[in-house]
């Protein structure tokens, strides 16, 4: 091998010489749209099936490997280019149709904003999983924001993409003879990926730019995919200019230390914004996916000063104003989190451009800007650089409120401004083909178009049971012959006797109930629960109605020593003679995996500690392809399960002692199967359907698939972040940012006379018992020193009331100011709620800022309350009424 070190090598790029008719079958290849069609996969395995699977599903390497007698021996076939033509129009409408977002939200599409823009997104993710041959992803995160890409694509959302494009991407898995994960980090080649580098048009090179680390300049190259009609724009270090260090900032995802770290991550956010610019494009709503890219705001806030001479604080307003933070995490040890020292090694010189003190840029990245000892938090600062944010699960949002509550203090918990938009999945991407050739049928030909569609969804309770119970057991027969070889390959790697692989591969078994576990192997989503019990686990495998088989799939991080323990314990628990025929685990988790066993599987089995699973999407895949889940009651289970449609381990019980709760929900696992599952799945009427199971199924159809989509989710994200994001954007932003300096003026003046807001005094009319629905008066004398009362709320807070005299079941009340002393800042505000609910209830009174450029119902720091006598609660009764 000859190194660049050693001399000057000239390169250039190598593609397969098609013959004119084949042309349509290179544009195909190069966007990603194949990867959710499989008339385009179809295609790519007619040119030639084994070559399809060597490459690993990549019609690029497949293309450039295919001898030029095959190219020239399919440009005259004639059945083939009719079904490339076939193919190839379909592609093209999907680019040029008028879209949902086109037909839903026409006014958005054709006048923009009052000064002129057009909403466009640039939507930022550390990784992308679009198909198993662009290995630029590690698990759930990354699958999910391909996911993104497909739905924005179909449902025509304005929306472009920033990533890291990683040399070696994630690692690739294997275990040795005891059972250990290996890793090894084969490159990526980028001459054979659906990739291309964004090249000058005048120079013909590929587009670079640059970012500021200690002491240098990094030079950054820009590439694109086509996700449809998606641009994703991926940033790769690996120039020749750069240093050996710096090229492999991108070399991997997720490796390296702290330090390591923060530069992809400032790759991503500051180059990231740079790179849009770059190839122009012009976003107005940015949306930061998990805190890995918020670096872009600091880039944001410099480049508003630069072109409007404001101040930091007037340019973190208008920053904030278009950007859209969603946090995946559900503990704080899951943040990326920087020391003082590391920051002002990275960003010393970014001060003069901030316009900020070193003080004012670590208080971004703090819950309490004032401590000097914590540590810089990627959360907080999209956070406090974003007005809008979300968790990914109706229940993560509840844990996101209370995990950021310390920003906004005195403000309730339920009042926090982080809403949530609960995770799906891309439909066309996971469903079988056979599946969604039924939905064809059945449903609509364009049920995954339009996410607002539900009704049709009961169309699929027209499937016949026969069909679909024929359907189900295809999948399993054609899991089972899948993962034979799979795990024949293992075996062999391992160095096991062809007699004793053999045996081993012939215990799988197509007609048996298949439990699928697959995830990422971190210890608090305990992948070994089931085996708590290895006698009553081996009972269940042997099950007097019928026997379970267990497949298991999943990686550690490199770094995670407890989650590789539990792989190995999982892999030896397999291994053992006493159960080896009735559990397997396949390595490499990828998406291919990930598709065959959720396309397979019976039974979705997923045990997280409660509260720790932010959303998962696994299960969804599962559930859309007749699959039955069996999971602990969080993230977005927590929200879809009814009894109809699966099973639960518990009832969404919390236990201080993980012990406990290991004993407590393992023993409710095993009943579950013992008691309900596997008596449902092997109980068959007459002609061998399993009625219960089939109605399970349907209801899975029926409710998940177009609740859990990320046809939904776009939808969602388009509706209450996206076009909310573009209006706020566009009136603070417009006219030089006007009114985002205003703002910044009024919340600095908020701020200066905050200190001298209080209430002084609060009358009600209660009773010790009052009726329901009857009106309570309130008056409340405050002093709002040089504040005017049009620039502040005064409200009733009231609710229910429990043991220790807290309130709950809030609901909010405006007060009206009703006279005053302007000179001195008193006034009077009087106002009136209605108990609506029988039992002890109560109120306080609030001061909060009025002002609607500010999404929520505060400004951090800035809520006063009566602090005085705490006002009586009242016992609400229902009315006695008169007889007749």
């Amino acid at each position: 091998m000859l190194h660049s070190s050693q001399a000057r090598i000239h390169t250039f790029r190598v593609v397969p010489d098609l013959p004119e008719p084949l042309q349509p079958v290179q544009e195909l290849a190069h966007n990603l749209w194949w990867s959710w069609h499989p008339e385009a996969i179809k295609l790519f395995k007619r040119l030639d099936r084994e070559l399809w699977e060597s490459t690993g599903h990549n019609p690029v390497a497949l293309l450039g490997q295919l001898s030029q007698e095959a190219l020239d021996r399919f440009a005259n076939d004639r059945s083939f280019l009719s079904a490339l033509n076939e193919v190839h129009a379909r592609f093209q409408y999907h680019n040029e149709r008028r879209s949902w977002f086109e037909r839903v939200h026409q006014e958005v599409c054709e006048h923009g904003s009052p000064n002129g823009q057009s909403m466009r997104v640039a939507y930022f993710c550390a990784e992308f999983g679009l198909t198993e041959c662009f290995q630029i992803y590690s698990g759930g995160l990354g699958c999910l924001a391909g996911d993104h890409l497909k739905s924005a694509s179909e449902l025509g959302i304005p929306l472009c993409a920033v990533g890291l494009l990683y040399r070696c991407g994630y690692f690739h898995q294997y275990l040795n003879a005891e059972g250990w994960q290996q890793e090894h980090y084969p490159e990526l080649d980028t001459g054979n990926l659906p990739v291309q580098r964004v090249r000058d048009d005048e120079t013909g090179e590929q587009k670079r730019v640059h970012v500021e680390l200690p002491g240098r300049m990094v030079s950054i190259g820009i590439w694109r995919a086509n996700v449809g009609r998606v641009p994703l724009y991926l940033l790769d270090t690996n120039m020749p200019e750069n240093s050996l260090e710096d090229r492999d900032i991108t070399r991997t995802l997720y490796g390296g230390d702290v330090e390591h770290r923060i530069k992809q991550e400032i790759v991503l956010g500051v180059g990231g914004v740079r790179a849009l610019e770059a190839v122009g494009e012009r976003p107005n709503v940015y949306h930061a996916n998990e805190g890995h890219a918020a670096f872009l705001s600091l880039e944001r806030i410099t480049r508003i000063r630069a072109e409007h001479g404001v101040s930091f604080e007037e340019a973190q307003q208008a920053c904030a104003a278009g950007n859209v933070f969603t946090t995946h995490t559900p503990v704080p040890a899951g943040i990326d989190r920087f020391s003082p020292a590391l920051m002002e090694s990275y960003f010393a010189d970014w001060l003069p451009q901030l316009g900020a003190s070193f003080d004012d840029l670590l208080g971004l990245g703090r819950t309490n800007p004032f401590d000097p000892e914590e540590f810089f938090s990627m959360a907080v600062l999209a956070v406090r650089t974003s007005q809008f944010a979300n968790g990914v699960s109706k229940l993560h949002g509840v844990v996101s409120r209370g995990m950021w509550n310390s920003i906004w203090p005195g403000l309730p918990q339920h009042e926090v401004p982080i809403g949530h938009v609960t995770n799906g999945v891309h439909p066309r991407s996971w469903i079988a083909e056979e599946l969604a050739s039924m939905h064809d049928r059945y449903v609509s030909p364009d049920w995954q178009l339009d996410p607002r569609e539900r009704e049709l969804w009961e169309r699929v309770w027209h499937i016949p049971d026969e069909e679909l119970w024929a359907f189900r057991n295809r999948q399993r027969e054609r899991l089972v012959t899948w993962a034979r070889q799979k795990i024949r390959e293992q075996l062999v790697a391992r160095g096991l006797g062809s007699a004793q692989i053999e045996r081993r591969v012939g215990l799988l078994d197509p007609e048996v109930l298949t439990i699928g576990f697959a995830r990422r192997f971190a210890t608090y989503k305990r992948g070994n629960l089931l085996l708590r019990d290895a006698d009553r686990l081996r009972a269940i495998f042997e099950h007097a109605a019928g026997p379970v088989q267990f497949l298991v799939s999943g990686k550690a991080h490199p770094a995670d020593g407890p989650g590789k323990g539990l792989i190995r314990e999982l892999d030896q628990f397999a291994l053992d003679p006493k159960h080896q025929h009735r559990i397997f685990f396949l390595e490499d988790y990828d998406m291919d995996i990930a598709r065959h066993l959720i396309q397979g599987c019976d039974i979705w089995l997923n045990n997280p500690r409660r509260g720790m699973e932010a959303s998962g999407t696994s299960g969804m895949k599962a559930a859309m392809n007749g699959g039955i889940n069996c999971s602990i009651l969080d993230g977005w289970w927590d929200e879809a399960y009814t009894p109809l449609l699966g099973f639960s381990i518990g009832h969404g019980e919390e236990y201080d002692d993980p012990n406990v709760a290991d004993e407590i929900e393992g023993n409710a696992l095993y009943d579950l199967f013992e008691r309900q599952i596997v008596p449902e799945f092997y109980t068959r009427d007459e002609a061998g359907i399993p009625l219960r199971w089939i109605n399970r199924i349907k209801e899975n159809l029926a409710h998940l698939t177009p609740e859990f989509s990320t046809n939904r989710m776009l939808a969602d994200y388009a509706e209450k972040y996206y076009m909310p994001a573009f209006h706020l954007q566009s009136r603070l932003c417009g006219e030089g940012v006007h009114e985002a300096t205003e703002l910044a003026i009024q919340i600095h003046r908020l701020r200066q006379y905050w200190g001298n807001v209080s209430i002084d005094a609060v009358h009600s009319d209660t009773e010790a018992v009052v009726a329901i629905g009857r009106d309570i008066h309130v008056r409340a004398e405050v002093t709002l020193g040089a504040l005017r009362p049009d620039e502040l709320r005064v409200e009733i807070y009231h609710g229910t009331t429990d043991a220790v005299g807290d309130l709950a079941h809030t609901g909010t009340e405006e007060m009206t100011c009703t006279g005053g002393d302007e000179q001195h800042g008193r006034f009077t505000f009087e106002g009136r709620f209605s108990p609506t609910r029988s039992g002890n209830a109560g109120f306080a009174v609030r001061i909060v800022p009025r002002d609607d450029r500010v999404v929520g119902t505060a400004i951090p720091g800035l809520v006063t309350w009566d602090r005085g006598e705490i006002p009586a609660s009242a016992e609400v009764r229902e009315p006695v009424r008169a007889a007749g």
